[in-house]
């Protein structure tokens, strides 16, 4: 029986109705510990940022600053392995079978080795674009590189450590995600002084402080892994490689993928834009969009809760379940939206002032925080539903609804942003939020009635019908 069900609710008859297993103390006990995981992330690159900063170096400074983004991209890209393993993995979950949530991540796993190697194959080529790509100083470029090429060394590491983090959300372990995450970012914060303050070595030092401290997240996952699947088999090759079972993570893994690129593209498009309007108007936008991201942590955190209840309703068959998970994350979500408006609209002028010690910046910061109040609202329900429908596995509706929404980002730029200029380009951006959010829960209902009158939970098999209809 499926690991959230009681004994009573299982001996009642397939017809029955029972009380939901979805609450408000369900959510937020994976919607809390996710969120500090996510926090903690951001301290890593100031951690970095600060230890490069004492050196005094302004190239070295530019160097990380570069590294740091060129590996958010990177990374990026292979997002799927953390988001399409907990959902698989929740699904399988639901259904209480114990031989799927090893499969989903071993194959996740293996999938991590293969890509994470390539990526270190590709080092050089890659280095080299990011380089041409972005057009720094001789100096800068150096610094980058030495970044780069020592940190791209740990890429199996970060997408294995990608893997169990997504396959232990997805079984319902979000505390064990926690920790995991916090060891990674302490790990990394100690080397990164021993390395760069200590030794002196640099940009280099910090990508080794990477990559130490993914080697000690991946081992602690390994040994949570066994700890957490010992007294089970592992299911045979035949099963692993089984082409259904492959052609369909592959699939929800594509749609992801493709989901993942054409955000980046949408932002990238936002930085781009911003600086035709000139250097201060730049700045500005981005110390405002490091507001947005803050915000964004919180309502990730909640996002990760709707995976996480989505999918097992899906693999438990538990539509109720189902429509909890949606009303209750994306509830809270609001509330926690209405919050971060809250505290931008209070405390927006000092946030801003702790980011920028530049008069020109601050001012014009404040010409342009009003569209930071409207962030949370306009993309709240495209963070939680983003969450539902990864954790039911529908990436072909999320992929296509990504695009649509993308395209209408730029037919709202190219209407607003000749007419009004860089407040035209936040409008663009706010709309292309809520565009997300609308177009996903305008197919919801549709999703949400064709998953529960298809056939009983299979083994990825329900991804295959439900998320392309000619199958």
């Amino acid at each position: 029986m499926p690991a959230f069900m009681t004994p009573h609710e299982a001996t009642q008859p397939a017809g029955a109705t029972r009380p939901s297993s979805v609450g408000h103390r369900t959510v937020l006990a994976i919607a809390v510990p996710m969120t500090l995981a996510h926090l903690s992330t951001p301290l890593v690159g100031i951690v970095d940022g600060a230890l490069i900063g004492w050196t005094g170096d302004a190239a070295m400074m530019g160097g990380i600053a570069v590294g740091a983004l060129a590996f958010d991209i990177l990374f990026s890209f292979f997002s799927f392995l953390r988001m399409g393993t907990t959902g698989l993995a929740a699904q399988a979950f639901g259904a209480g079978d114990k031989t799927e949530q090893r499969a989903v991540l071993a194959r996740a796993l293996m999938a991590a080795v293969v890509l994470g190697a390539g990526l270190v194959v590709c080092a050089v080529p890659l280095c080299w674009a990011f380089v041409t790509a972005i057009g720094a100083s001789p100096a800068v470029n150096t610094a980058f590189a030495g970044y780069f090429m020592v940190r791209i060394l740990a890429a199996p590491l970060t997408l294995l450590n990608y893997s169990v983090l997504g396959w232990v959300v997805g079984i319902g372990r979000a505390g064990i995600g926690l920790a995991l995450q916090l060891l990674l970012n302490g790990v990394n914060m100690a080397a990164g002084v021993a390395l760069v303050w200590g030794l002196g070595l640099g940009t280099a030092g910090a990508g080794g402080a990477a990559v130490a401290a993914e080697a000690v997240a991946a081992i602690a996952g390994i040994v949570v892994v066994i700890v957490l699947t010992r007294g089970g088999a592992w299911p045979a090759w035949a099963r692993l490689a089984e082409r259904r079972a492959v052609v369909a993570t592959f699939a929800v893994n594509r749609d992801i993928m493709i989901r993942s690129v054409a955000l980046t593209a949408a932002l990238g498009f936002f930085t781009a834009q911003g600086a035709r309007h000139g250097d201060v108007v730049l700045a500005a936008n981005a110390v405002l969009f490091n507001l947005v991201l803050a915000g964004s942590y919180f309502l990730d955190g909640l996002a990760t809760a709707a995976e996480q209840l989505a999918g097992r309703a899906i693999g438990a068959r538990r539509p109720d379940d189902f429509r909890r998970a949606v009303t209750l994350s994306v509830g809270w979500g609001f509330f926690m939206a209405g919050i971060l408006t809250a505290i931008f609209a209070l405390g927006g002028p000092t946030l801003i002032d702790l980011m920028t010690a530049s008069p020109e910046v601050r001012e014009m910061a404040r010409h342009y925080l009003f569209w930071v109040l409207l962030a949370p609202a306009f993309g709240v329900l495209a963070f939680e539903l983003d969450g539902v429908f990864i954790g039911a596995t529908w990436s072909s509706t999320m992929r296509d609804m990504m695009l649509v929404s993308l395209a209408g980002y730029f037919a709202l730029w190219a209407v607003l942003a000749p007419l009004f200029g860089n407040h035209g380009l936040w409008a663009a951006l706010i709309g292309f939020f809520g565009l997300r959010g609308l177009t996903l829960a305008a197919c919801l209902p549709r999703r949400l009635k064709r998953a529960f009158a298809a056939a009983p939970y299979a083994p990825l098999a329900a991804h295959s019908a439900a998320s392309h209809p000619t199958a």
